[in-house]
């Protein structure tokens, strides 16, 4: 082995000496309690159907899009796309990125100038961290969902100042107390960044528009490869956000732009989405059914989430693990969440409930799980 690959296997062998080694998994026919498919949408035929018809109403597209946007790579039906979606979120303008991560990337590496401060909630998804870490920005940390906590680090910031949170939380699953922490952020002339990804789906419009806070939220992030069944997001705010973005944020302006397929597919999951009502009143049940089976007073707790992603910490990864590869062997398809992913700790079962989960599959996970939380 070359120097370079010494150094390598050394720090694999480190990830595996803690349990914190990651490998890839193929599909399996396991009972889906993993995924972010939260409307069925990635599986749907009628979508599926959709699709198909979209893009034969369109004989003349491309296979691929042959280049970035500010190339060769620009549609009409792009442009026309974004304004449907803004209009949808009610915000003024937004631009659509290959992905979530690289929307996060694009805003916060090129907002936030030397001597401005953006501030993150301690939980925050990794995307935010590492746009925020790509700026010359001041960065801060606050305690999660703690509006004290918050103020202490707004009254340090200096220049323009940005703070960013999820209305639902990846990992927890957890939603902060939005119009508390707007409120706070304007109080100190601070502009607010909202990331949606795990909130549409369960939430139609997004908890900002469901709460009436998108005049005054400075950006909001919508993704599409999780209830929307699809890929990629968009960057939500001004009009002059959007031509500001489409300015600096490199993750925007170099990279080969989403072909006709993918905005076909995410224009025709906004129009089912607009006639989801069975499937988001499943999802509602189902969730409900899930906390009502989980012994609450145990061992290892279910953390407080009203969402599709319900989670029992196991404090160690071994244990986590343990538990999910039991799960797995009885046909659930349900994950060990990790620290680094998590903090030390912290570590857990992950379970993503479905609008196609059935009751008796959710009964028969939680009795499983009912086994093991007191062990």
């Amino acid at each position: 082995m070359t120097a370079a690959e010494i150094h390598l296997k050394k720090k694999l062998d480190e990830r595996k000496s803690s349990g914190a080694y990651r490998t890839l998994k193929p599909e399996s026919a396991l009972i889906d309690f993993c995924s972010n498919d939260y409307l069925g949408f990635a599986r749907s035929a009628i979508l599926k159907h959709l699709i198909d018809q979209e893009v034969q109403n369109h004989p003349h597209s491309l296979n691929g899009s042959t280049g970035s946007r500010l190339l060769s790579g620009n549609l009409q039906y792009a442009e026309d796309l974004e304004k449907i979606i803004a209009a949808h979120h009610q915000y003024p303008a937004g631009l659509l990125f290959n992905s979530g991560y690289d929307a996060n990337l694009g805003l916060l590496s090129s907002l936030a100038q030397r001597g401005d401060t953006i501030i993150l909630d301690e939980l925050i998804h990794a995307s935010a961290i590492d746009g925020a870490r790509l700026s010359y920005a001041n960065r801060y940390s606050f305690k999660h969902n703690d509006i004290e906590s918050l103020e202490a680090k707004l009254k340090l910031a200096k220049g323009n100042c940005y703070v960013v949170v999820e209305s639902i939380y990846s990992m927890d699953g957890d939603t902060p107390p939005l119009l508390d922490i707007l409120n706070i952020t304007e109080k100190y002339g601070a502009h607010l960044i909202v990331d949606e990804a795990h909130a549409v789906g369960l939430h139609p419009l997004g908890l900002v528009t469901e709460l009436g806070l998108s005049n005054r939220v400075f950006a909001s992030l919508v993704t599409f490869g999780k209830a929307l069944g699809g890929h990629g997001a968009i960057m939500l705010g001004s009009d002059i956000l959007r031509q500001y973005l489409t300015n600096f944020a490199r993750s925007f302006i170099y990279t080969t732009s989403a072909s006709f397929h993918q905005l076909a597919s995410i224009k025709m999951a906004y129009r089912l989405l607009n006639s989801a009502e069975e499937e988001i009143i499943s999802l509602k049940n189902n969730i409900k059914l899930f906390k009502e089976q989980i012994k609450q007073e145990s061992t290892y707790p279910l953390l407080n989430s009203d969402s599709s992603i319900q989670c029992i910490v196991f404090r160690n990864n071994d244990k986590a693990r343990e538990i999910a590869n039991i799960l797995q062997n009885k046909g659930f398809d349900v994950r060990a969440i990790v620290s680094p992913t998590v903090a030390v700790g912290t570590e857990r079962i992950r379970i993503c409930l479905h609008s196609f989960n059935t009751a008796s599959d959710i009964n028969k996970l939680a009795t499983i799980i009912n086994q093991f939380i007191n062990a």
